[in-house]
């Protein structure tokens, strides 16, 4: 009986030696794949390390898919601003050429000719996609965001304010600022005279005193604002800036209130019906929205602003009198392409005095415009290039954090499986030997 028990547990442990041998062997051939983590088990300390490593990679790479697509959608409409920014330039020096008196009719439809292709150009670039996508529509950039109306409208007709005018009618809070450019609104007199409206008290100014005679009161009295009494009347029942939404749609199309809208003032002791002046021209409507697309960049805290990585209408093409958060309007995202068609229109009309005056600070405030926007965009680009270098950088170091913690050290497990081959060579060795001899025992 001592023996059959002894024998029992000397090929119990030999078997239990050999699987472990065995089972070093199997673990160690597992690592020639290169990783030496294949369980929790097999290092539980590196295992979790190596688990915060491959999240992190794996956000790591998001970001950089991010940041890959953002600087390729802000290259897009970077190019395209570079194009709009080259166009108005051409269109400021022909709307220069447009106000001197010796161009003669044909001289004057050549330009207005000129001038439309030049604006159906940047309402073409306006329209630029990248992808399946309208680079310039905010987040609904799936709708084509500008289109040109083939028919003319009655549009407003705005006073625009050149640098010294602003100055001196901003002051005492004659005019709104809030716009993309300084303006009040034209009205024709019964009389036959033009008139102005400061949309935002009513008040009415008199065309010689907005273009010359404030220069005189400058002068005179070295006054550097409008004070009260300057204006000619006052509109009575005019209930501030929001009044424009009455009477203009966003893009300055005259309503039906607008077309019957007239007012009286008193004018050097006479009466003066006073109606809103208009030019008939085509519009360009605006069908994205003013919302940023983002693109997150880095992990941590959101930045809605500096992960935007679009511009929309409203930024390109500014706002006016018509459409700025005064008038009581949404932003047209076309304000100043609508600017511009009324431009050319006065072109093809031969108003070289509108031309000489608001015309050119128009096509500058245009031109300003867009510039601004694409100096923007280009520092979100260039904040973009920078992370993307830092997010490489980090890559880098987050592949060589998982290769130091999971990667197989191939010398060193070269030398352990030939001393576990050795140790499950010998014990096997060893078992023929011992096993036969005691087995034979046992029968006896």
């Amino acid at each position: 009986m001592s023996i059959r028990v002894s024998s029992n547990q000397m090929v119990y442990g030999y078997q239990k030696q050999l699987n472990d041998a065995n089972t070093r062997q199997t673990k160690l051939l597992e690592q020639g794949d290169g990783s030496k983590l294949h369980r929790p088990s097999d290092n539980s300390v590196d295992y979790s390390k190596y688990l915060r490593y491959t999240v992190s990679e794996s956000e790591n790479s998001q970001y950089q898919n991010n940041v890959s697509s953002a600087l390729s959608w802000m290259k897009t409409s970077d190019a395209a601003l570079v194009n709009m920014t080259s166009i108005q330039t051409t269109f400021k020096e022909k709307t220069v050429a447009a106000a001197n008196s010796t161009n003669n009719a044909s001289d004057m439809a050549a330009i207005a000719k000129e001038m439309m292709a030049e604006i159906q150009e940047l309402v073409s670039l306006g329209n630029t996609m990248q992808g399946d996508s309208y680079v310039f529509g905010g987040q609904k950039d799936l709708t084509k965001p500008f289109i040109m109306s083939t028919e003319e409208v009655d549009r407003g007709l705005a006073k625009t304010l050149d640098e010294n005018q602003a100055a001196f009618f901003s002051g005492n809070g004659a005019v709104d600022d809030s716009g993309s450019m300084k303006q009040m609104l034209t009205l024709t007199g019964s009389d036959g005279n033009t008139y102005y409206l400061n949309t935002k008290n009513g008040k009415v100014f008199s065309q010689d005193f907005v273009e010359n005679g404030y220069k005189d009161k400058m002068a005179s009295e070295s006054r550097k604002e409008v004070n009260d009494g300057d204006e000619v009347g006052t509109l009575s029942g005019w209930g501030g800036s929001t009044d424009v939404a009455k009477y203009f749609a966003n893009t300055g199309k005259i309503t039906a209130d607008g077309e019957s809208f007239s007012a009286a003032i008193g004018v050097n002791g006479t009466s003066v019906t006073l109606k809103f002046a208009t030019v008939k021209q085509q519009i360009v409507t605006y069908h994205g929205d003013d919302k940023g697309v983002s693109m997150v960049k880095k992990n941590g805290t959101t930045e809605p602003v500096a992960d935007t990585v679009n511009v929309t209408g409203p930024e390109i093409f500014g706002t006016d009198i018509f459409d700025d958060p005064a008038s009581g309007n949404k932003a047209s995202g076309a304000a100043m392409l609508n600017q511009m068609l009324t431009v050319r229109t006065k072109v093809e009309n031969a108003d070289h005095d509108w031309l000489s005056k608001d015309g050119q600070t128009v096509a500058d405030a245009a031109h300003s415009t867009t510039v601004n926007t694409e100096t923007k965009l280009g520092a979100r680009q260039q904040l973009y290039q920078s992370v993307q270098t830092m997010l490489e950088n980090q890559n880098e170091i987050i592949t060589n954090d998982i290769t130091n913690v999971s990667s197989t050290d191939v010398a060193k497990l070269a030398v352990q499986l030939m001393q576990e081959q050795t140790i499950y060579n010998m014990s096997l060795s060893l078992g023929g030997r011992i096993l036969p001899q005691s087995l034979a025992d046992y029968l006896r």
